[in-house]
């Protein structure tokens, strides 16, 4: 299989004074607080990172994890809650989690696993440089909007009118629809907007796309949207609807098409980052990280199941392709 490589922003760290390695050297257990809105199979990859790193649970390092349960605006109480509790670092991933932990304080360091447009929101004005105590890795999500499109157009050439799940909940959606409504125009696609922040609103989107009957959907990256995989991914392939997602997670539950960052080299590199600020980095001296590799999942049997021929270039290009 292919990999693309894209080259992400990276840069080296200046750092102050040694406390981490100093605490380290004393043999405190450090804590990390990880808080974010649902668990996420990358933190396995962040813990076994900061293991090879010399971090071993119970020894040097614990973790206490805050989870909203899908529940955003619990995420204050959460991030409040860790911060209370004097963690080290707080890994967090997702805007709305971000969003709280940077709220809640302006001297732990916090580290992005990976969030959408940290510029765009406003958790930081550079990217060299962030400053205060954010650092951590973000994506191109101008981009990645327009490209799933195009790859949902290259597999059903004759799209007109693409439907697109919105939260209004989440602060990140704005720049998903903003970007998606970019990448739409460069394919000659329109798009349909469906609000969809609970199950019931869910139901309802579902009996609306039944009567609407659009050619295909896209579905940005969001914490209840993903929870929902497997009953998004079987309505799509119920009503023939060629589907584009952002998570890997949808093509395990019956999506078409995923083209997403390697979330697990992001989270790798998360570990690195609460490796040097443990040992004294400054977290604003960090650069914020881009993406170096993106995947393109494709489910064949759900290709069969619409009725769409992949075009072989594409499953050429492919990284996995599920049978």
């Amino acid at each position: 299989m292919k990999r693309r490589e894209f080259i992400g922003l990276v840069g080296g760290a200046a750092a102050w004074p040694l406390t981490g390695s100093a605490q380290q050297a004393r043999g405190k257990i450090v804590t990390i607080g990880i808080l974010a809105i649902e668990p996420w199979s990358p933190i396995d990859t962040f813990r076994r990172a900061l293991h090879d790193l010399g971090y071993i649970e119970g020894k040097n390092i614990r973790f206490e994890y805050r989870y909203a349960k899908g529940d955003n605006e619990r995420l204050p109480e959460l991030a409040n809650n860790l911060v209370g509790l004097n963690v080290d670092v707080i890994l967090t991933w997702g805007t709305d989690a971000v969003l709280a932990a940077k709220q809640a304080t302006t001297t732990i360091p916090i580290v992005m696993g990976v969030i959408g447009d940290p510029l765009g929101i406003g958790i930081v004005t550079n990217l060299a440089h962030p400053d205060g105590n954010v650092t951590g890795c973000s994506l191109d999500s101008a981009e990645l909007e327009a490209k799933r499109l195009q790859l949902l157009k290259v597999v059903v050439p004759d799209l007109s009118r693409i439907a697109i799940l919105f939260n209004p909940t989440n602060r990140y959606m704005p720049l998903a629809l903003q970007s998606a409504r970019k990448g739409a125009q460069v394919v000659h696609v329109s798009l349909a907007v469906y609000e969809v922040y609970d199950t019931t609103t869910l139901d309802a989107a579902f009996v609306t796309l039944t009567t609407d009957r659009p050619d295909a959907f896209l579905v940005p990256a969001d914490a209840f949207l993903v929870s929902q995989r497997s009953r998004i991914a079987q309505f799509a392939i119920e009503n023939k609807l060629p589907s584009v997602y952002t998570f890997r997670e949808y093509i395990e539950a019956g999506g078409l098409l995923a083209y997403t960052p390697n979330y697990n080299d992001l989270f790798r590199r998360a570990a690195s980052y609460v490796d040097k600020i443990l040992k004294g980095a400054k977290p604003g001296d960090l650069p914020i990280e881009q993406p170096r590799g993106f995947y393109l999942s494709i489910n064949l049997k759900t290709a069969r199941a619409l009725g769409l021929t992949v075009p072989r270039r594409l499953l050429a290009g492919a990284d996995e392709v599920i049978e």
